[in-house]
């Protein structure tokens, strides 16, 4: 699968980047100057590739969390740019050595004249970060929210716990749950099919998880990317995102572990 427009907003536009076996690494561009911030960006060949064939420039990095997949192509991608200064956004882990900006929950980042809000939510490792890019004002209540959650939250699914508790993971789909309905969910998979299979496994006579999986059949047969997903979408069908109660969801994310 080659790279995709995802969604465009005025200047601004955030392109998908397949790499490995099922990752989607994310650009984010200024159309205008062809600046580019890169979100976890783990295989600096996939996102060379794609910034040769634009013409974009690298000029940034956030980083979700610590894991490979994520910020295997962080050192090589900056000494290829020529700016070992590039700001490189990400959690204060020892582990990502690269990040030269440590954020924390409900910093204001800002770059290129974009602002990005970070929230703080553990559960598949302790150091998980999510980005927001809130486009709304009074006047547009309806612009844009753009959610960059690495492997917390997966359209129909969520990360393992790898580090955190299933408290931490609860809590931390609350709080990306209370963003807007319209919110564009970008994540680091391509995990809808499993997830929907599971979904509607578990809740076989549920219509809103047989619409979604017929749907997700569909598109990935097709050979579309699922992602982004929406979040008024993930409220229907994703199973971890309805639990009610840490012990529903510890129930959920037990079974999908052995699915």
């Amino acid at each position: 699968m080659e790279s995709f427009l995802a969604t465009q907003h005025g200047d601004w536009s955030v392109h998908g980047i397949p790499a490995f076996n099922d990752n989607y690494l994310w650009a984010i561009v200024h159309q205008p100057s062809g600046q580019t911030l890169l979100v976890d960006p783990g295989c600096a060949d996939s996102v060379q590739g794609f910034l040769t064939a634009t013409g974009y420039h690298l000029s940034g990095i956030l980083v979700t969390h610590h894991h490979p997949d994520h910020t295997g192509g962080v050192a090589a991608l900056l000494k290829a740019s020529g700016q070992p200064e590039l700001p490189v956004y990400g959690p204060d882990n020892p582990r990502i050595p690269t990040v030269t900006q440590t954020a924390a929950h409900e910093d204001t980042l800002q770059w290129a004249g974009l602002t990005l809000q970070t929230l703080a939510v553990p559960g598949h490792t302790l150091d998980h970060l999510a980005f927001v890019i809130d486009f709304r004002t009074t006047e547009r209540p309806d612009a844009p929210c753009w959610l960059f959650c690495g492997d917390t939250l997966f359209s129909g699914g969520c990360g393992r716990l790898f580090e955190g508790t299933a408290q931490q993971m609860f809590d931390s789909l609350q709080l990306l749950n209370r963003l807007p309905a319209h919110t564009l969910v970008f994540c680091a998979h391509e995990y809808t099919m499993s997830n929907m299979n599971f979904a509607l496994h578990e809740f076989p006579d549920d219509p809103d998880i047989q619409a979604r999986h017929a749907e997700v059949k569909d598109m990935r047969g097709r050979g579309i990317s699922t992602i982004p997903t929406r979040l008024k979408t993930e409220r229907l069908g994703n199973v971890f995102l309805r639990a009610n109660t840490v012990a529903e969801f510890a129930r959920l994310r037990s079974a999908k572990d052995t699915f």
